[in-house]
């Protein structure tokens, strides 16, 4: 791509089908889809996947599919999944992939408001879940039934997976003349919000979004051609979908499905991506990875990844303040790099790895310092569900600690009079889905859409998100104080996976901390202690003399209205089943507030 033309002109006539039968006629043998990380994996390269494609448009056609019908569709990850989801993109219908944690009241609730015509389903788990709620969605014409299973003869509206598949013969003129009828502002998607603080919203993404926010991160971070992903997100979070479906389209890319989150490091071994995406939990699980690798080094060894850390670290240091990188440094760096610190990134697969991103949450700075120390500098983004990702983009020429980074090529931020800050450009959506159909836009008269986020855009024009709107507290003193700030640090101690800062219309801010399932063991085992479960360990002195250290030491850096008064530690886990989480492993803050809240009185009681 050429950096010089615009990238909006660029684009301009793109589509995600179009760019299906680019990939399909001119990298027809080139793997796109590959199922899973194990020997029995199946692959399809571009020119199968557009046949499979083709197949199940026809058939969902046949089914009564129409424009602007949403199609919901609750699998895994799995070839499949994508075949719908593009399927549904040539009929000009929207498809919506849903979360596997929705209760069945949930789905029912996401069902109705999506006015779905069709939904396809995985059997097992996910069809126990949805049978019950069929009989509350009269308006559901047919649900398909995944994989090859036989359709309830007491109810003609479900059809096998592979009868929709097979339904209608081949016919190549009709799904090109689909294909040329697309166009750039047509919806391609229905993404629905993970409801931190209310209830969830869906949110109508273009083809015209999602091809800009692709070739946006393919300018800043150019790949090799036709570069190797993993997908393992829910396919539910917009980040999933952009990075899992759409960019490997853009860019004629291999996507290797990981259909099970917890084998996420056997596949990262096998694919060694060249580019990835995380959330901050995911990126401090994989720290904590390696940081044991290096504790378990004999010493000899040990000092010299010390040294190469050392040098890697003061360099993205100075990167981080735009400072210049003497010479000598960058080529002591690029010794020890290939010597010492690749082997390291090797052991979790990342040694390959060109592009590494976090979004969806803070993450701590000693997490990020870390991970820059074995030589993988990750560069956190900012967006939503409603800017398709990301908007802001930290790079290695526009970076600084605690910043999410520059708009994008195309994109404006603004703060708005009470520090919101304000988006504008061809990612911001097209509108939410109301409930009669329509898509409402959320923009003002000049297009500026108002993020919920609060925060700072610098003279260099970095952005620095402060907390979400609704989330910061205001004391009983009338003190504003964005609870992120001291969550993160309070984050950044291993044995804490979870802090809640609270204290909203109270006299003192207060925190709920919950122990890190995998980390808190460890840390027990090396420093003596008996107690192997949680509970256990959230009683132990030892454990709560520690977190007092860990609390103390936030404090200092906090100013006196912020501090932590008192503390709670709970046991956990926390996940997205037990209600604590969303799905991208947010704070789901009321929830949380209501669950827990004879702890958090007993801390402001007397």
């Amino acid at each position: 791509m050429s950096t010089a033309e615009p990238l909006h002109e660029y684009v301009e006539g793109l589509t995600i089908t179009g760019l299906l039968r680019r990939n399909a006629q001119d990298f027809a043998e080139l793997p796109a889809l590959t199922t899973g990380p194990g020997p029995h994996a199946g692959t399809l390269n571009w020119a199968q996947l557009r046949a499979e494609v083709a197949a199940l448009t026809r058939g969902l056609a046949a089914l009564g599919v129409r424009r602007g019908d949403r199609v919901l569709v609750a699998m895994s990850r799995r070839a499949e999944h994508w075949v719908t989801d593009l399927a549904v993109a040539h009929l000009g219908a929207l498809p919506c992939s849903t979360y596997d944690t929705l209760s069945t009241e949930q789905i029912g609730a996401l069902a109705r408001h999506s006015d779905a015509r069709v939904v396809v389903v995985e059997a097992g788990e996910p069809w126990s879940r949805w049978r019950p709620v069929l009989d509350q969605l009269p308006h559901v014409r047919v649900v398909v039934l995944d994989p090859d299973t036989t359709a309830p003869a007491d109810d003609p509206r479900i059809v096998a997976y592979a009868a929709v598949r097979n339904a209608l013969p081949p016919d190549a003129a009709a799904f090109e003349a689909l294909t040329d009828a697309v166009v750039p502002d047509q919806p391609l998607a229905l993404v629905y919000t993970s409801g931190t603080t209310g209830d969830p919203k869906g949110v109508v993404l273009t083809h015209r979004n999602v091809i800009h926010e692709c070739a946006m991160q393919d300018r800043l971070f150019p790949l090799p051609d036709h570069p190797a992903t993993v997908a393992y997100l829910p396919m539910g979070h917009v980040a999933e979908r952009v990075l899992g479906i759409y960019l490997p389209v853009y860019t004629a890319g291999h996507v290797t499905l990981c259909p099970d989150a917890g084998q996420l490091l056997p596949t990262l071994l096998a694919v060694r991506p060249q580019s990835f995406f995380g959330v901050p939990r995911v990126w401090e699980k994989l720290a904590a990875g390696l940081l044991s690798q290096i504790t378990a080094l004999p010493a000899d060894r040990a000092a010299e990844v010390a040294r190469a850390q050392q040098t890697a670290l003061a360099v993205y240091r100075l990167r981080s303040e735009g400072a210049e990188v003497p010479a000598e440094t960058v080529r002591e760096l690029d010794a020890s790099d290939r010597q010492v610190l690749e082997p390291l990134r090797a052991t979790v697969g990342l040694d390959g790895c060109q592009r590494a991103f976090s979004g969806a949450a803070p993450i701590p700075t000693g997490v990020l310092e870390f991970l820059a120390s074995v030589g993988l500098p990750v560069y956190e983004v900012w967006g939503l569900s409603e800017t398709t990702g990301a908007a802001t983009v930290s790079t290695p020429q526009a970076f600084a600690l605690g910043s999410v980074g520059r708009p994008g090529p195309g994109i404006e931020v603004k703060e708005a009079q009470d520090g919101e800050l304000l988006i504008r450009g061809p990612v911001v959506f097209a509108g939410y889905l109301q409930a009669d159909g329509r898509v409402e836009p959320a923009t003002d008269a000049e297009g500026w859409l108002a993020t919920g986020d609060v925060g700072t855009v610098d003279s260099r024009g970095i952005v620095t998100v402060t907390d979400r709107k609704k989330e910061m507290i205001i004391t009983a003193g009338g003190k504003n104080i964005a609870p992120a700030k001291i969550e993160s640090r309070l984050r950044a101690h291993p044995l804490i996976a979870y802090a809640v800062a609270v204290g909203d219309r109270r006299r003192y801010v207060t925190a709920l901390l919950v122990l890190d399932e995998e980390a808190a063991p460890l840390w027990a085992r090396s420093n003596g202690i008996d107690a192997t479960s949680l509970d256990e360990l959230a009683r132990h002195p030892k454990v709560l003399a520690t977190l007092d250290t860990a609390v103390e030491e936030t404090n200092a850096v906090l100013s006196r209205a912020e501090q932590v008064k008192l503390y709670r530690v709970l046991a956990g886990p926390w996940t997205a089943e037990s209600g604590e989480l969303t799905p991208k492993l947010s704070l789901r803050r009321r929830a949380i507030a209501e669950r827990h809240a004879a702890t958090i009185e007993s801390m402001y009681d007397g």
